[in-house]
């Protein structure tokens, strides 16, 4: 009897490996099929809800966003930040654990270096379905965790980013255009649109 029990929770442990690391694959598998997906798009244009409201063009490594009366441009290597409400504006080298804070899609391009990563299942959210994803992070930083809710075709519908903080951020994605022509100044501050903003470079 206790030699039957044994084998059976050697079995149970066996089969749950098994399927951990099936998922672990899977994840892997379809991260790698959403970057691919993702540097086939050419410029993107995002309209996001959740915790705030907002809009995100995407290029490459470049980015701007506008969200919650705060404007950011990065180019891949400067980031400009200018709050209107004090008509400032923040020039910085911003890390990788500050990007992805501000721009939850560069997880699509760095999770295998930067997370471990874990298949959710398949789920229908708001009458779409899709795949979910779990990422933890290889090492403590500002993200304790960020679920992806990716479609069929590998976009992605739904993030939520949980900071070491305890905060939660959520971005819902309510428009998503590919194939947008977007030249390099898209990414970069004119300081010429505002004339009466303060530069504080903290490079």
């Amino acid at each position: 009897m206790m030699k039957r029990i044994f084998f059976s929770c050697l079995l149970a442990l066996l089969v749950s490996v098994n399927l951990q690391a099936n998922e672990d694959t899977r994840a892997q598998s379809i991260l790698s099929k959403a970057a691919t997906t993702y540097q086939k798009s050419g410029g993107i244009s995002i309209r996001f809800g959740g915790s705030q409201q907002g809009t995100l063009a995407l290029k490459g490594t470049c980015f701007y966003l506008e969200c919650g009366g705060v404007k950011s441009w990065f180019d891949g290597t400067t980031q400009w930040s200018y709050v209107e409400q004090n008509e400032e504006v923040t020039v910085s080298t911003p890390s990788p654990d500050e990007l992805q804070s501000i721009n939850p899609y560069a997880l699509i391009n760095s999770y295998n270096r930067l997370f471990h990563c874990r298949y959710g299942g398949k789920h229908t959210i708001r009458g779409k379905e899709g795949n979910e994803i779990i990422l933890t992070p290889r090492q403590k930083g500002d993200i304790e965790s960020v679920v992806l809710f990716l479609s069929e075709n590998y976009q992605p519908l739904y993030i939520t980013v949980k900071l070491a903080s305890g905060q939660t951020q959520e971005f819902r994605i309510l428009d998503y255009q590919t194939g947008m022509s977007y030249t390099n100044d898209t990414f970069r501050f004119d300081a010429k649109k505002y004339p009466q903003a303060e530069v504080i470079d903290m490079r």
